[in-house]
């Protein structure tokens, strides 16, 4: 029975859909992550990311990571909080720090918003929204790229740090090539149904495991 959850990715890894899965990341590794897929075929000018997680961290850690090829592009959208306050936001290589409440032991709702045409950056947690603060770096993002939960990457889908990895459950991951507005970003903390991403959505998005990720249903959608 210990080897189950292994049995359970190795039959599962490749490309298939999470509707009701909870992704889980069980210990600190330079090799678990899931790579997602998303659909772009031209460079982005705007962004939103939105995904629940669910850990006991006390250090730094990512919890979506975007690089593009290239030196100095690892960095391109990053989601990093630094518990217990601060939770940084990469843009084109450039940190974007929040002050945030410190955090409990519950599921999350994580999303962040860019514009490149006025370079603004937005963080919500839990339908909450945290000031804007703006990114000096306004250049557009993609349309080629890696995006990977579980590691931060210091080069493509690849330089991971078992100090960076994120060590938890995660779900809901979807992406947009917009800026969703406050009422959606509000709605879909809070579970209501909206539509999901347009350019990954966790329902249909192809996805990639490695290494040790586990994969289960999640209770509240039986």
């Amino acid at each position: 029975m210990k080897n189950f959850p292994i049995l359970f990715v190795l039959l599962f890894s490749g490309c298939f859909a999470l509707k009701g899965k909870n992704i889980i990341f069980p210990r600190p590794t330079a090799t678990d992550h899931m790579i997602l897929k998303p659909t772009v075929d031209k460079p982005l000018h705007q962004l939103s990311v939105c995904l629940r997680s669910y850990t006991d961290l006390k250090r730094e850690h990512s919890l979506f990571s975007m690089a593009l090829q290239g030196s100095g592009k690892d960095n391109t959208f990053l989601i990093f909080p630094k518990p217990p306050n601060i939770c940084q936001v990469h843009i084109n290589h450039e940190a974007i720090t929040f002050t945030v409440d410190s955090e409990v032991l519950d599921w999350k709702h994580t999303c962040v918003t860019w514009d490149s045409e006025t370079g603004l950056v937005q963080l919500w947690i839990n339908g909450r929204p945290y000031p804007r603060k703006g990114a000096k770096n306004r250049s557009p993002i993609g349309p080629e790229m890696c995006v990977v939960l579980g590691q931060e990457q210091d080069s493509l889908c690849g330089g991971f740090a078992a100090g960076q990895s994120f060590v938890g459950e995660i779900r809901d991951v979807h992406v947009w090539d917009h800026v969703l507005d406050p009422e959606s970003l509000r709605r879909f903390s809070t579970g209501y149904d909206i539509v999901g991403g347009n350019i990954f959505n966790w329902i249909s998005g192809a996805t990639e495991i490695k290494g040790g990720v586990v994969v289960l249903e999640n209770e509240e959608s039986k």
